[in-house]
Order: C-alpha cells, then structure tokens, then sequence
C-alpha cells in the first residue's frame, strides 16, 4: 500500500486519505491543529506538541526530546540527537541521521531534492493505515520538520 503525503503552500496537507488541518491564520501560524478527527494540543505559547486526541506527549524536562506518547516510550539515540524507537516501532535514519527512512513497516520516500517526505510504502495488501501507524507516522514527520526548521534558525 502506498500513502500520499500531500502539501500545499509548503504545509503538509494530507497523510493518505487523512487531512492535516491548521488554524485559520495558516500564513502567520505554521503549526498543524488537527489530523483528521484528532485534535493537537500545544504547551502555553509554544508549538511543543502536547498531545493528539487526548494522548499526552511528555518530553525531557528543558528540552524538545519526547519520552512518552500515551503508553508509548520513545528511545533516542546517545546523545538525543534522532530518535530510535517511537513506541513499539523501531525508526532508522538515512545515513546523515537527518531524514527518517523507516517508521516500523513503513518506508519513507522523499523528493528528488531530499527535503520533503512525499510517500509512505506499507508492505502487504493492508487496506488503510492503522491508528496506532498514522499516529507514529504524523509525529515523526512532525519533530523530523520541527528538528529541520531549528536547525535551520541555528544556522542564519
């Protein structure tokens, strides 16, 4: 099964069938408020991400790296610099470490250019995404994008 990840604007719209929704200011606020039926909660004036549809997000006290995700606990690796394991889905990484090539069954293809992920494979004859894979998907695409764009504000 393949997922279309659709963009408009530079804004990642869709997640297969599923749509990524943003408040109605989009132009000055870049910041994803629902996908599909689930909304997304951030911290007080801040775009860390506090939980989807009711499941909270923890992260590192002072820092961006997420612990847990409901029941899920998230592995990162020594230095806290990508993530490992989101749950009980395992991620590996392109051989720079900046772009995520696996969440669990799932392969990530990006544009020709490298910088925006644009199609998820699900191996098998699986009708839709489950839940639990749309979830870890959204959220690793989520903190890839968030973890580019400070990386980017460092390096102006």
């Amino acid at each position: 099964m393949d997922i279309e990840l659709t963009y408009r604007r530079g804004l990642l719209r869709g997640i297969g069938g599923v749509e990524v929704t943003y408040g109605p200011r989009e132009w000055l606020d870049s910041t994803p408020r629902a996908l599909g039926s689930w909304p997304l909660e951030y911290q007080r004036f801040s775009t860390t991400l506090r939980s989807v549809a009711g499941i909270e997000i923890t992260y590192r006290r002072w820092s961006a790296l997420p612990l847990t995700v409901g029941e899920w606990s998230c592995e990162h690796s020594r230095f806290g610099s990508r993530m490992l394991r989101l749950g009980p889905y395992p991620l590996s990484h392109d051989r720079g470490g900046n772009r995520v090539r696996t969440v669990g069954p799932l392969e990530i293809s990006y544009d020709r250019f490298g910088s925006r992920p644009v199609r998820a494979h699900l191996p098998g004859d699986a009708a839709e995404l489950s839940p639990d894979l749309l979830l870890a998907l959204f959220l690793t695409l989520f903190w890839q994008q968030q973890s580019w764009e400070a990386q980017q504000r460092s390096n102006s």
